[in-house]
């Protein structure tokens, strides 16, 4: 399947002509041209920087700008200074190398109003030709990762917002599933988008709630996004770093402000007939265990996942089980036949018509139920166990320093599944430290390959006849088989020993990306 990248804008719009206008650029005399790509200028007084030749590109440079009588202000978000010659090109990597942008203001001064109200008009026309949104609805999560969600939306996202001429509205959240019933209700026709100031967390709430509207097909459309405050942050991580884009909270902004979308693929997860929808990932065995047993050592701050990493491995667990799978086109190779024929189809789908996206409806309300799939197609293989992680994942990092599936794309249709066999500690230790760059699929006890299905069966821990494990999505306990969890935890969604199933929905939901 071809990947479908940022959403079609239509044809291209016709070149408008440029304007050119003797000005003063931060108090000096130049000779400026307005194109619909760009703001170039030339100065013409005496001194160093006399005939250097400076831009700024619209889409990129520029957040937003002001007439103010003969004065047109553009605030500026720029790596370095602006030059005639061009920035080098960011490099693609996790976070490093590129120049982190900076804020900054550059004031034109026109030679009248009129010429100032005409540029203003031709600016505002060139930025509503790039899609970027005027209206945004925001979901600050106050107590996720540090408890600094607020902070985060008054100093890191606000001014920026603002200065993009930008409204919104924003509501936080105060309890479990809150942002999921927030976009239940929302009245979409007042936004261009449904931002997150939040981890990973919120943005599987809101695709949910989104999914659970009467309106899911118009619904799951509307543009989503997501600004880091948790504690994994690896949507953000993943969108950044597909752009060559460093790792920041300002970046992650920007991206939002400049509009660009791509579609984002949507996982079903489903055990008989309760029904989860994912977009990132899914974790049974030495991960998910790190993840969700540490909670109890948040007190170390982000050091509670490197000790009890250590201690999970020296320790370490494995489990029994099997995974069924229906591989991706050159994928074919991994696991053994599976003789038996298995539906594919949840039971709200299982009347579906074939290829077709199906909806349950009770007492005159429908709800997305998932992708339907021919069965007849599928040939599905197995792996059996023992395990020490299984990890499916729609994107390429768990968080800013984790790279999990070095080949995810967003909307692919496919998943990337990850499975460490049974190996020494030693090695799973190896695995953990080799995580950062997704080297760690190369070794030979990894099992690294794409599917449009898959089906978990988890098993009891090895060596215990009543102890299973921890199956976590997003960031969330799924099913908990060993038998720990606290009063305070909530009911979790399914079952731990039943199967559950995964399939795909390519490019369902659409979320803003820095390109």
């Amino acid at each position: 399947m071809a990947d479908p990248q940022a959403k079609a804008r239509g044809p291209p719009e016709p070149r408008a002509e440029a304007l050119v206008e003797p000005v003063r650029v931060n108090d000096s005399a130049a000779e400026a041209t307005l194109s619909s790509a760009e703001l170039a200028w030339r100065t013409t007084g005496a001194g160093r920087d006399s005939g250097g030749r400076r831009k700024l590109e619209l889409e990129s440079d520029v957040l937003g700008f002001q007439v103010e009588g003969r004065a047109l202000k553009l605030v500026t978000f720029t790596r370095g200074d602006v030059t005639g010659a061009g920035r080098p090109p960011s490099p693609v990597g996790c976070g490093g190398g590129a120049e982190d942008r900076k804020r900054g203001e550059v004031a034109v001064e026109m030679e009248s109003e009129e010429a100032a109200e005409r540029w203003g008009h031709a600016i505002r026309d060139r930025f509503a030709s790039l899609g970027r949104p005027k209206r945004l609805f925001f979901i600050v999560n106050p107590y996720g990762g540090k408890r600094g969600g607020r902070k985060i939306f008054q100093t890191e996202v606000l001014p920026l917002i603002e200065a993009a001429g930008i409204h919104y509205t924003m509501q936080e959240t105060n309890y479990r599933l809150h942002a999921q019933e927030i976009a239940g209700s929302l009245d979409l026709r007042k936004y261009d988008g449904i931002i997150c100031v939040s981890g990973d967390g919120i943005l599987v709430e809101v695709v949910n709630g989104l999914l659970q509207r009467d309106d899911w097909d118009k619904a799951i459309k509307v543009p989503l996004g997501i600004i880091p405050a948790g504690t994994g942050n690896g949507m953000v991580q993943g969108l950044l770093h597909s752009a060559g884009e460093p790792f920041s909270m300002s970046n992650a902004v920007f991206a939002i402000i400049r509009g660009h979308r791509r579609a984002l693929d949507v996982t079903s997860v489903v055990q008989g007939k309760t029904r989860f929808f994912s977009v990132m990932m899914l974790t049974w065995g030495l991960v998910a265990d790190i993840d969700i047993e540490s909670e109890k050592f948040r007190w170390m701050g982000s050091a509670r996942i490197d000790f009890y990493s250590l201690l999970r491995a020296v320790n370490l667990r494995r489990y029994n089980g099997r995974i069924l799978f229906v591989p991706a086109p050159g994928y074919e190779g991994f696991g053994d036949p599976v003789e038996q024929t298995i539906s594919c189809k949840s039971n709200g789908a299982a009347n579906a018509a074939e290829g077709d996206i199906t909806d349950v409806c009770n007492n005159e309300t429908c709800t997305y139920s998932g992708p339907s799939t021919d069965d007849a197609d599928l040939e599905w293989r197995s792996l059996k166990g023992p395990f020490v992680n299984v990890w499916i994942s729609n994107i390429a990092f768990a968080s800013e320093g984790v790279m999990i599936a070095p080949q995810a794309q967003f909307a692919d249709g496919y998943l990337d599944a990850a499975i460490i066999k049974d190996c020494p500690w030693s090695v799973a230790l190896g695995l953990l430290l080799r995580m950062k760059d997704g080297s760690y699929i190369e070794s030979p006890y990894v099992e690294y390959f794409k599917v449009k299905a898959l089906r978990i069966e988890p098993g009891l821990r090895v060596g215990s006849s009543t102890i299973g494990g921890i199956i976590d999505s997003d960031g969330e306990v799924l099913a908990r088989g060993d038998r720990s969890q606290t009063k305070e935890e909530p009911e979790h969604l399914m079952a731990y020993g039943p199967p559950i199933q995964l399939t795909v929905d390519q490019g369902l939901a659409t979320i803003f990306s820095p390109r």
